[in-house]
Formats: structure tokens, sequence, C-alpha cells
């Protein structure tokens, strides 16, 4: 494929998906970032206004002095202009400050200047220079003008004679270095105060919002924690140091704690009314097998009695025994289906109370073996598949409740798939755990009740009719064996391809400890 074609055949970009959105800011970051911004804006503020006005005052105290000095020089050097003196011999005669100006311009003869430097020294100014002063002359403004290699100096003209003029200028080196030592001085303050800042308003803001971080993470474990299996209790408070009601955010940690104050104690109360449940669905169900067992004992009894009586020499008088027989048949069937019903219920009671399981090492292949040898006499318009390893998959379990498991299962399937399904049951391996499937290519599971499948009384047909299924405890019994076991069950199902999953945990039972081990545990 050539890279033309590789291009032209690239996906079109998502013109509607949306670029990733940046992380918020947290509240400490913006706060932090408020209060900094803000402050450095008013210093720099300062800073402008206070380095403007003092340009100002300096400025204008260079000014006067400068007027000072351009009178009391121009008086002291008339005679000196008049001899013809240069400005660089006039400053060696006459000294002036260091930082001072002289420019001498007599007509017609070329204007000199010269200026003394920090040191005193007087150094003459070239043509080129005297040229570049000149030139820099505003036109209007303070008289301020500049030479390459000289500095700055704001200069004030004096005439001594129509055709003398004296100008004398006072350097603003002094002004700009003042101007700018204090910006300095401010720049470094402003720097340091801002980290000070910042480092106090993290610190206050992260010790005010320390009650919110506390009601967060409280929130976030009490989120965490399985309301849904055992004996449920929320422990999880925020502590009183953080829900302080004096303060706005303290009042937020006392709100969550009052709201889980409330959950809590309705947890604890439907905990109470499921126990009470469940102890009264066990009560129920452990009385009503006497009455049952009682129901049905009569009714074989019954029944036995009718058989010694040959049909074949009844007479038509015997319609009556023969309705009764009919009879007696329906009560013994309703009690064979009731009983089985009853000890569904109790076996499910038992279980949530932790009860029923006998522990042994189990043979998951072998099971399997057996609940299928079970399910094929029991429906031989299905074809039933069996695929298991060579090597037996061990787990730590009850057998006799795990093998109900499979049967359940089977049995679903059976019920719930047409004639000529094929049922699928795999044991496998997978990791640390052993995983036991029933697969069919039956129509499915509807997704209406796929939810609730494992619910007790839970049945895809809504009128209950027995030729449909069974009381709908089936598979809710299967998931309570299973999660009895610390295992999982779950269903993947869509037309012509349900799946059900049961994975338990692949380790056999620990043998019993002898000799030395046994000693050293009973110590």
């Amino acid at each position: 494929m050539t890279p033309a074609t590789a291009a032209g055949s690239a996906a079109p970009p998502d013109r509607g998906a949306r670029l990733p959105h940046r992380a918020p800011w947290t509240l400490q970051r913006k706060l932090i970032v408020t209060v900094v911004g803000i402050t450095s804006f008013i210093i720099v503020l300062v800073a402008v206004a206070t380095s403007a006005i003092l340009g100002t005052v300096l400025e204008d105290g260079l000014a006067r002095d400068l007027r000072s000095q351009a009178t009391r020089t121009a008086n002291s050097v008339q005679g000196y202009v008049i001899a013809g003196l240069s400005a660089d011999q006039i400053l060696t005669e006459q000294p002036l400050p260091p930082g001072s100006l002289l420019v001498i311009e007599t007509a017609p003869a070329n204007p000199t200047a010269a200026y003394v430097d920090d040191e005193g020294s007087v150094v003459a100014l070239t043509e080129d220079q005297i040229d570049q002063l000149i030139d820099s002359v505003p036109t209007d403004g303070p008289l301020v003008v500049s030479v390459d290699g000289v500095g700055t100096f704001r200069v004030e003209g004096q005439r001594i004679n129509p055709s003398s003029i004296v100008v004398v200028g006072l350097s603003r080196d002094d002004v700009a270095a003042t101007i700018t030592h204090m910006l300095t001085t401010i720049g470094l303050l402003t720097a340091g105060g801002l980290i000070l800042l910042s480092l106090a308003t993290a610190w206050t803001i992260r010790r005010g919002l320390a009650p919110l971080r506390a009601v967060a993470d409280t929130a976030g474990r009490v989120s965490a924690q399985r309301l849904d299996q055992g004996e449920v209790s929320i422990a999880e408070r925020v502590p009183a140091r953080e829900a302080d009601p004096r303060t706005e955010v303290g009042r937020v940690g006392e709100a969550l704690n009052t709201l889980l104050d409330h959950v809590d104690e309705s947890l604890a109360a439907r905990q109470r009314n499921e126990e009470r449940m469940r102890a009264f669905v066990a009560d129920a169900s452990h009385e009503l097998r006497t009455p049952l067992a009682s129901i049905r004992g009569y009714s074989e009894l019954s029944l036995r009695a009718l058989s010694r009586s040959p049909r074949q020499e009844r007479g038509p008088e015997d319609a009556t025994i023969q309705t009764t027989e009919a009879s007696l048949e329906r009560i013994q069937a309703q009690s064979l289906r009731m009983t089985s019903l009853v000890e569904d219920l109790l076996l499910l009671a038992r279980l949530d109370e932790g009860q029923e399981l006998v522990y042994g090492t189990v043979d998951l292949t072998r099971l399997a073996i057996d609940a299928v040898g079970d399910a094929r006499p029991t429906s031989t318009d299905h074809e039933w598949v069996l695929e298991v390893g060579d090597e037996p998959v061990l787990i730590a379990g009850d057998a006799g409740r795990l093998h109900q498991v499979a049967a359940n299962l089977l049995a679903n399937a059976r019920t719930h798939t047409p004639a000529g399904t094929t049922v699928t049951v795999r044991v496998a391996r997978d990791g640390s755990d052993a995983v036991l499937t029933v697969h069919d290519d039956g129509p499915g599971v509807d997704p209406s009740i796929k939810d609730e499948l494992f619910e007790r009384f839970s049945r895809a047909d809504r009128s209950r009719a027995r030729q449909t299924g069974g009381t709908g405890l089936g598979l809710s019994i299967a998931r309570a064996i299973v999660d009895a076991h610390g295992g999982s069950i779950q269903v993947r199902s869509t037309p012509g391809d349900t799946t059900f999953e049961v994975r338990l945990p692949a380790r056999p039972l620990d043998p019993a400890p002898t000799g030395a081990d046994a000693a050293v545990e009973a110590q």
C-alpha cells in the first residue's frame, strides 16, 4: 500500500470528540493565587508610584541645584571666557564639583566642553562628543543631554555677553542610581514578602481547609465500605477537632457526622429486621416440616390402603373411592412440592446465618461428572456435553452443597431451553480459581430479568406455572452457596449463547496436623 493510499484510507478525525478537560484547580490553589496575585499587583502599583514621585522630587532638587550652580558659574567664569580660555582650562582654573559639565560657546569660535569625572579630574570633550551633545538638546521639556561614554546631564545656559553663552550641566547618574537602587530594594523586598506571604497563606488556608479534607476522607472511606454484606455498621466519623460547630467549615463535618449517625442507626434497624425475618423464615420452615411430613405420611398410608383393593374388583359404586385416591395423590404431590420449598427456604435462612456448610476436599471434576450423569436420564431430549481435564480440580468446600449448585444450574438449563438444546458443562483451572461453567445454545435470558436473575423467587415466567419452572429459588440458592464458599457466580447471555460461570478458590482443605505439627498448633 502506498503512502497516499494509506493516508486516504485513514479514518477521519472525530470532530465531535471533546478535548480532555484541564484538571480543575483546588480551592487552596485558587485562594493562594488570588491573594498573592492581588498583593503583587498592589505592591507593583506602589513601587511604580513611589519611584515616579521620588524621581520627580530628585529631578526638582537637581533642577534647583543646577540653577544655582549655573548662576554662580556664569558669574565666576565671565573673565575667563572674555580671555578666550577653553572649557577644560576654565574648569582647571575654576574647579566645579564632580559630575559637572561646562560648555563655552563664543561666536564665531567653535564651542568647547569639558566635564569633571568622579575622581575630580577635568576631561575635555572631543568634537564628535560636542556635536552629539548639541544634537541631543531637546526642543521642549527639561534640558537633558546625553553623551556616549560620559553620561546624561541636566543642563542650563547663561548668557554673559552678546556673543558668549555659558552652559552648566549636572550629572543625572546619582538620580538614576538612586531610583535603580530603590527599585532593586523594592523588588527584593517584594519577592521575599511574596514568598513569605505565599507560605503563610498556604499554611493558613491548609489549616483552615483541614476539616473539609477530613470530611472528604471520611466520605471516601464510607463510600468504599461494603454495606451489602454481613453485619452493617458505619464506624467512620469526622474527628471531633475537625467538626467544631463554631466554625463554618467545622459545621460541615458536624453535619456529616450527624448524617452518618442517622444512616448507621437506619442500617442497624434494617439489619435487625432482616435478622428477625431470617429467624422467622427459619423457624417457620422448621415448624412446617413436621406437619408436611405428617400430611405426606398419612396420604401415603391412605394410598397404600386403597391399593390393597384391586382395581378390577371395584364396581361402579366405587367411584367415591377413585375420587378419594386421586385427591390423595394430589395431596401427596403438593405436599412434596411444599416440602421442597420449605427445605429451600430453611437452607437459605441457615446459609444467611453462616450455617449448613461442612467443609472437606471436593473434586470439582467428579462433581460435574456426577451432576451430568444425574441430568441425562431426566432430560433425554437435550444433548449433554461434558468437558473436563485429566487432572482433578480440588477445592475446599461442602460437597453436598456444591453438588446442589451444579444440579440447580443444570435443572435451570433443562427447564428453560427447548428440546434439542446442547448443554455443555466445563471444569477448568484459571489461575488461583476453579471455574465451573454451564453453557447452552438456547434462546437466552430475558434482558428484563437478567439483573434480578439470582434474586429469591425470581422467575422468567411471571405466571409461575409449574410446567415452566419451579419456585424461583434455585439460582438464589446457588448464589448463596457460592458466596458462602467465598466465590462468585455470574451469567452472560445472548440469544444462542448463555453461560453461567461459577468461580471458587482452587485450594483443597488443609489436612489435619499430626505429630510435631499438632503439638506446635496445640501450644
